[in-house]
């Protein structure tokens, strides 16, 4: 037993507590900090930002899938910018050659079969693209989750502790065609996981998975985009970048009317 210089008496048990005690709490204060989730507006321009660069070119598979039939489409895509998209399918055959191109908000598709470049007008923008659960303005679309949304983060009723989940809701200004967005992301990585669309009363439209992340020179991204439309049973479809370039220089040339009839 030690005898303390006030008087009081302290066990050799109490000292050992003590001293477990001290050493506990400076060990803590020596430990970094943890890390802690950013602000909603990091990981929304995360996700925004993920397939954009000053330019892209990519080769890619779209999978379409329907209860009484299923192709796929192997095709080019170009970008520049947010304002510039250059599409050609490759095959199969039947397809070879038809082409899309989006200038700022105007889009025209090319059928070779007919040798005519058709403009699509604003009445079929939410058509289906070659069949696809991809709608024309899925392809145009030149709205930005960080400028046209406002966001907060939610917890659904299925929350995963491995994700994080923000709800997007449409400026009162922004030309979307969506009532809101919720969009869940990696905890790890903010990559993203699966985007759900509802429509202004509420109802889930569309699901949007994203799978197999890879690296495409200095990006990490998913490289599966799995679209699933809630009204329609049995449809899907499967859009996967087989490979991508980003930031090389691309002819301007390829963004023209006239490289839609072209058939190479």
């Amino acid at each position: 037993m030690a005898k303390s210089q006030n008087g009081i008496q302290v066990t050799t048990r109490n000292l050992i507590i003590y001293t477990f005690l001290f050493s506990a709490l400076f060990f803590c204060a020596l430990a970094p900090a943890r890390e802690s989730t950013p602000d909603v507006e990091t990981i929304v321009k995360k996700i925004d930002q993920l397939y954009r660069s000053d330019t892209s070119q990519a080769e890619m598979e779209m999978h379409i899938v329907t209860p009484h039939w299923e192709r796929t489409l192997a095709m080019n895509v170009w970008s520049q910018g947010m304002d510039k998209t250059f599409i050609r399918i490759t095959a199969p055959k039947k397809e070879q050659g038809v082409a899309t191109l989006r200038i700022g908000n105007e889009m025209w598709n090319y059928l070779p079969k007919t040798n005519k470049v058709m403009k699509i007008p604003p009445s079929m923008m939410m058509g289906s693209w070659m069949g696809s659960d991809f709608t024309n303005d899925d392809l145009v679309r030149e709205s930005s989750m960080l400028d046209d949304y406002t966001y907060r983060f939610v917890t659904p009723e299925d929350a995963s502790p491995d994700h994080i989940y923000v709800q997007l809701m449409p400026k009162e200004d922004s030309p979307i065609v969506w009532g809101k967005i919720v969009a869940a992301v990696q905890s790890s990585d903010y990559l993203p996981v699966w985007q759900r669309f509802y429509d202004e009363k509420g109802n889930l439209m569309r699901v949007m998975n994203f799978k197999e992340i890879k690296t495409f020179g200095d990006k990490i991204a998913p490289s599966v985009m799995e679209m699933i439309p809630q009204n329609k049973e049995g449809h899907k479809t499967v859009v996967r970048w087989m490979n991508a370039t980003f930031d090389a220089d691309i002819d301007a040339k390829i963004f023209t009317r006239r490289n839609l009839q072209r058939r190479r």
